[in-house]
């Protein structure tokens, strides 16, 4: 069935039809749209449309559809153009021609815009639980080795020492504010439109605060046009699944390094790698990989739908259709990865000689020199050139931070007093950052017991 053509003298091609059906993908949003109709029609009872008699056929008719539909039979063979008018015919065939006023005053236009609305404020909430799962396993983590020293990049090369738990802190802080973007793209998605209809306002009464209550909506949109012509709140959730993606990217991308021979910092679970068909020493980061590989498919998504939108005249145009494909695909990609992230973090084991030991052997060490220098009265540009030409000369001379006593350090410079030789010592030198977020031990460990006590805020 149509929910138009009176106008039309013959109906639409066959190519037309397999053109411009969305059946195939916007059926995810059933739920809603059943939720939505049945909201609908205790509206147009408000409003004399419906008797309370008719309602309740319908109402119960949408009930033992939205049964139906979770088995895969309810679909075979549809022909319907979308969900809305698979729904409709649906309706239909058990409530007979009651179903034909069920429509009175909606547009399609403020009906897909509240089913994406429903299904998208639900999917907020399933990505927020699913962060708050990432973000306590790396607090886990963080736990299991609170005392660990790795060497902290910058343009990947050796710059300050940091304790472990401050390394996946950063990732927290990350998945942290993924998790407000995503309460945000809630709350920009949590207005009614119905009422609005096509582009103008409907010609009924309607209590649009009630059918807000209704459907739990916080409130209800402002301007009818705009609604007919929104997906900001698409493009909103869209942009925070690509941060989301670009944060579980980066991780990614760290800890395929950290766990390869050449780092050996990480060792990761049997679970969550695997093998090769050719060579049978291999144990690769697979997860990890493909993490990183779906991150282009979330951001693709993203800009799919911008260009979609960017030239569009007001209000609704047929290419708004083109939402639901990005939408969904991010949506889902989005969600397999934090599954994926957090069963990598707890696969996780720690080799903390490894990284310790890079820290060690290298010259991490240097800025707690300069600094030391400077608040033992030296001016910091000085302590820099002193430090700089004390690295050098242990470069030329293959000498690490260990390899030097502190007589010697005080022969090289006689600002190195006798208790500089300790912040060779990348441990030692870390005792000063104790500002906070910063990586000294006591900080580090207020951070990490603040992490536990937000994340058990964030859950209530």
């Amino acid at each position: 069935m149509k929910l138009w053509g009176g106008r039309f003298e013959t109906g639409p091609s066959e190519v037309f039809e397999r053109f411009s059906g969305s059946l195939e993908f916007d059926r995810r949003l059933i739920d809603a749209d059943i939720r939505g109709s049945q909201a609908f029609a205790r509206a147009l009872e408000r409003v004399g449309i419906l008797s309370s008699e008719e309602r309740a056929q319908i109402v119960t008719a949408f009930d033992a559809i939205q049964a139906e539909s979770a088995s895969p039979a309810f679909y075979s063979g549809a022909a319907d153009e979308d969900v809305h008018t698979l729904v409709i015919r649906k309706l239909k065939e058990r409530a007979g021609k009651v179903a034909d006023k069920i429509h009175t005053g909606r547009s399609r236009n403020e009906q897909v815009s509240l089913d994406t609305r429903l299904w998208l404020r639900e999917e907020c909430d399933r990505v927020r639980a699913l962060l708050l799962g990432a973000m306590g396993a790396l607090v886990d983590l963080a736990g299991r080795y609170p005392d660990a020293v790795i060497p902290g990049y910058t343009h990947m090369r050796r710059a300050q020492a940091v304790l472990w738990p401050h390394y996946l802190l950063a990732y927290f802080e990350m998945f942290a504010r993924d998790w407000e973007r995503f309460g945000d793209a809630r709350r920009r998605a949590d207005f009614l439109p119905l009422g609005s209809g096509a582009l103008a306002g409907s010609g009924f009464p309607f209590d649009r605060e009630a059918m807000a209550r209704d459907l739990g909506f916080a409130a209800v949109t402002f301007n009818s046009m705009d609604v007919s012509g929104d997906r900001d709140f698409a493009l909103d959730f869209l942009y925070a699944a690509s941060v989301a993606m670009i944060h579980l990217s980066r991780l990614a991308e760290d800890w395929i390094l950290y766990s390869s021979e050449e780092f050996g910092w990480l060792e990761l679970g049997d679970g969550v790698t695997s093998g090769s068909s050719l060579m049978p020493q291999k144990k690769n980061p697979d997860s990890l990989e493909l993490i990183r590989g779906k991150c282009g498919r979330v951001m693709g998504s993203l800009t799919s739908l911008m260009v979609t939108m960017k030239g569009l005249p007001m209000t609704y145009n047929r290419d708004m259709q083109e939402d639901k494909v990005p939408l969904f695909e991010a949506a889902d990609q989005l969600a397999g990865s934090l599954e994926m992230a957090r069963a990598v973090v707890e696969s996780v084991k720690l080799n903390a000689a490894a990284p310790a030991a890079a820290a060690e052997e290298s010259w991490v060490v240097a800025t707690d020199l300069a600094e030391a220098l400077a608040r033992a009265g030296t001016p910091f540009h000085q302590a820099h050139q002193i430090v700089g030409r004390f690295v050098l000369e242990s470069v030329r001379s293959g000498r690490k931070p260990a390899g030097w006593t502190a007589e010697e350090m005080r022969q090289f410079a006689p600002e190195f007093t006798g208790d500089f030789a300790a912040l060779l010592d990348p441990k030692n030198g870390m005792r000063s950052r104790e500002v906070p977020g910063g990586t000294g031990p006591n900080a580090v460990a207020s951070a990490l017991a603040a992490a536990r006590e937000r994340l058990a805020e964030m859950s209530l």
